[in-house]
């Protein structure tokens, strides 16, 4: 990845010396092993913050200009703190900007500033890369302003500013995972707590594989507002019978009582969501036991539950997913984000990385995309890595 330091220098004619303070940081990117199609504002979810980062470096200026430059794709934007707001044509400025209007509304920010970004994380596959421009930033920021805000109240601060800058709702989770992740572990995240549980890599000998099945993606999110939609409508006839507010206070013989008033489609969603959380507690326990076999089962479970209950695989990705199972050596395959194409990641061995490769090599043959493939690691949360 880009040394930003020597290019925000540049980019922004600044001196070397201390006299023009340069503060960077970097989150990393995220992956979700389990639960991304839990229940939402109430998941469970099994992840980890991934190898690949953001990089914000920011600078003061003495005027109230605001400028931005993205070093990887040679972009430059600009505006100014009286005219802050969102863009659709920024793009990626505006996460930085949403940074900006979080510490402007605490009072931090009167001047301009310089900003400069820098990145590895894939984008538009579900690997959280906009939160991590927006942990990166705000951290930036933090040590540059001196800024009193904890990090524990940074992921609301962040999720009121989505809200309130962007305009839309988002989940604390992608934040959580950004600035409690620990390198070699696994989080637990509970989305109604915002508790995180970290929980050390059995997998020491083996590696982690992110295929990128390429397969185009047309009108996921209205699948997606079907599928939620699902879910409320039998967490509401679930509660007509048996009290509770989330799909955590139910089991699956609450699901089998309720036959006769849940439609067979809204049945299968609901099951989804039970089960799923289930499995995210039970994939804790096996890997805190080590218990790989048990770990894998769970995986391997909850990928079916995605392909025949929430209905959110396709058969690129379910091909990918089979293949890595037929092979020994192999102790994970699941799909991973939004779906309809999209992602799979694959725990396996370390010495089977070459066959894995090659017998994935049918795919294109079958299928006519050209996957990608990304080797990850288990990696630390944000960090601020120059000041001054």
């Amino acid at each position: 990845m880009l040394d930003i330091g020597p290019i925000h220098r540049a980019e922004y004619e600044l001196d070397s010396g201390q006299s023009d303070p340069v503060f960077i940081a970097e989150a990393p990117g995220r992956i979700h092993f389990l639960g991304e199609h839990g229940e939402p504002r109430a998941g469970l979810y099994l992840s980890a913050a991934i190898d690949r980062f953001a990089r914000v470096a920011v600078s003061p200026r003495k005027d109230n200009s605001l400028r931005f430059f993205a070093a990887d794709l040679g972009e430059r934007k600009r505006t100014t703190l009286i005219n802050l707001k969102y863009k659709r044509e920024d793009r990626w400025a505006n996460y930085i900007k949403l940074a900006i209007y979080l510490f402007s509304s605490l009072g931090y920010v009167t001047k301009g500033l310089n900003f400069t970004l820098a990145g590895n994380i894939p984008h538009q596959v579900g690997l959280a890369s906009s939160s991590a421009i927006e942990v990166a930033a705000a951290a930036a920021l933090k040590g540059l302003l001196k800024a009193s805000l904890p990090d524990k109240d940074l992921p609301q601060a962040l999720v009121r500013g989505e809200a309130e800058f962007l305009g839309r709702e988002v989940s604390p989770v992608d934040y959580l995972v950004a600035l409690n992740a620990r390198k070699d572990h696994f989080l637990l995240v509970d989305e109604v707590s915002r508790g995180v549980t970290k929980i050390k890599s059995p997998f020491a000998r083996y590696a982690m594989l992110l295929m990128d099945s390429r397969v185009p993606r047309v009108g996921v999110e209205e699948e997606l507002k079907l599928r939620r939609a699902d879910t409320r409508r039998g967490l509401e006839l679930l509660a007509k019978r048996k009290q509770g507010t989330s799909f955590r206070d139910y089991e699956n013989g609450d699901l089998l009582e309720s036959m006769g008033d849940l439609s067979e489609e809204v049945r299968r969603r609901s099951l989804h969501v039970v089960e799923e959380n289930q499995r995210v507690r039970e994939a804790k326990t096996a890997l805190e036991g080590g218990d790989l076999a048990e770990f894998s089962r769970i995986i391997f479970r909850s990928h079916e539950s995605l392909r025949d209950l929430y209905e959110v695989s396709c058969p690129e990705t379910d091909w990918l997913v089979k293949r890595a199972q037929e092979l020994e050596g192999v102790a994970a395959s699941r799909m991973t984000g939004a779906g309809f194409g999209g992602c799979t990641y694959t725990i396996l061995k370390e010495n089977i990385q070459e066959e894995y490769r090659r017998r994935m090599e049918d795919y294109e043959r079958i299928f006519g995309f050209h996957p990608l493939v990304h080797e990850f690691h288990l990696a630390s949360g944000a960090r601020l890595i120059a000041k001054g």
